[in-house]
């Protein structure tokens, strides 16, 4: 998923894949058996290095849906996160938008009348299998515009040699670390400090996924970018406690290290975890392999909420989109065959993810084997968990007003209530045109 969250893309140029020529029509809206049709794919690679590339996943996918599906011809480009957004956006402006394309936002395109609806596009079957929370966050004015491809939850991530050495975890602590509250987080922290961890716990605002980190907090704290009735609300009393409390508590006490929270990186954050310098930090799924693979020992626990009482988790999500080409029809069959239990499964299986469908979900739910265990986790999470407010055209400004100024209302001196207002006025008005 794109920078935001499950950015595990390598960079570089598009690998492209042309699968083979079947007979097939292309018709304004319906399949015929006069003419041949060629679907045009642009999909996200997931992959951080040449040898686990999706467009290995994309080539077997389209070799078995020509099989099944003769007279459709499917033509997939793979492009890396870095980039893939941009040439979306480049070929729609050209006048040359792809039949589908698997990105990271969709609500600019659906508001600008270039989408075709879920439900002109797919089989019931298929539209009812998508787990609820991702079906409405691709949704436009309660249409459903954006199909959900793969998602993710966050947990908190602990270092349990660290938290057991500073005497946080008893060393025969059966069921691990068990934190309710900011209280036990704030407590846990100083003992790590004491114990001369250089960051008890990690606070990752710098740009790369800023606005990340500050949706946990938000919904940690009883609030969030949006209210219930999804208007702004990154200004409520709830957001500005919340930032005080790491402004005060966290920051002002030194226990979350020496570097500014403004300039960390997630990224850089999950390294440090990784080496073992972290005590805690906000994680999602491909900080376990990066982990176990340096030998850390670590425990994942819902993140602790300010009174201890539960709050929606952070969900996050890529989106399906099918552009107004002519191709409904055609398009409609060959993402009826990508939300198959099998190929959601194949793909969510190679890059630890969580799947977007209920049927992918009891899939999940049934593995077997340790990696299964640890992803079962997140998995439980999903169903209750909340998402960024994809739907809106203007959450892409609003996500870049958040990177680049939440970092400086948590330095010493920092006013969390201006900053969350000067965001809030931004997003306002950016949602009233």
């Amino acid at each position: 998923m794109k920078g935001r969250y499950l950015s595990l893309a390598a960079a570089g140029a598009a690998l492209c894949l042309t699968a083979v020529t079947l007979t097939g029509c292309g018709s304004m809206e319906s399949l015929t058996e006069d003419n041949e049709v060629t679907l045009r794919v642009v999909a996200a690679d997931y992959g951080d290095n040449p040898q686990n590339s999706s467009s290995g996943y994309w080539k077997d996918l389209a070799a078995g849906f020509e099989k099944d599906h003769p007279g459709i011809k499917v033509e997939v480009s793979v492009y890396s996160w870095s980039e893939v957004d941009a040439k979306v956006a480049e070929m729609v402006k050209a006048g040359k938008a792809p039949d589908i394309a698997q990105i990271g936002a969709y609500a600019d395109y659906a508001a600008a009348g270039k989408l075709y609806t879920a439900d002109e596009l797919l089989a019931v079957k298929t539209e009812a299998d998508f787990l609820a929370p991702l079906a409405d966050a691709g949704k436009v004015k309660r249409v459903q515009y954006g199909m959900p491809f793969v998602s993710s939850t966050r947990l908190l991530f602990y270092n349990e040699k660290l938290l057991t050495d500073a005497g946080v975890l008893a060393k025969d602590a059966k069921g691990g670390w068990q934190p309710k509250s900011w209280a036990d987080l704030e407590a846990a922290a100083k003992k790590l400090k004491a114990a001369g961890v250089p960051t008890p716990f990690a606070l990752p605002l710098g740009r790369e996924e800023a606005q990340a980190e500050t949706m946990m907090w938000l919904l940690a704290g009883g609030g969030g970018y949006t209210d219930n009735e999804e208007a702004y609300a990154i200004d409520s009393p709830e957001n500005v406690k919340t930032f005080e409390f790491l402004r005060d508590r966290m920051v002002g006490q030194g226990l979350t290290g020496a570097a500014e929270p403004g300039k960390t990186d997630r990224q850089a954050a999950f390294d440090a975890f990784s080496r073992g310098e972290v005590g805690m930090l906000n994680g999602h799924p491909t900080l376990l392999k990066q982990a176990a693979e340096k030998g850390v020992k670590f425990g994942m626990v819902a993140m602790p909420t300010a009174d201890g009482t539960e709050h929606p988790t952070m969900g996050v999500a890529d989106w399906v989109m099918a552009f107004k080409n002519g191709h409904r029809v055609e398009s409609g069959r060959f993402l009826d065959y990508l939300y198959e239990p099998k190929n959601v499964t194949a793909f969510t299986a190679k890059y630890d993810l969580l799947p977007a469908t209920t049927s992918g979900y009891r899939a999940m739910e049934a593995a077997t084997g340790a990696s299964a265990q640890q992803l079962k986790v997140f998995l439980q999470a999903l169903p209750n968990a909340r998402l960024y407010p994809v739907g809106k055209k203007s959450w892409a400004g609003v996500s870049e007003d958040v990177k680049q100024k939440i970092g400086a209302s948590v330095q010493p001196g920092g006013q969390p209530a201006k900053v969350l207002e000067e965001i809030a006025l931004a997003a306002r008005t950016a949602d009233a045109h």
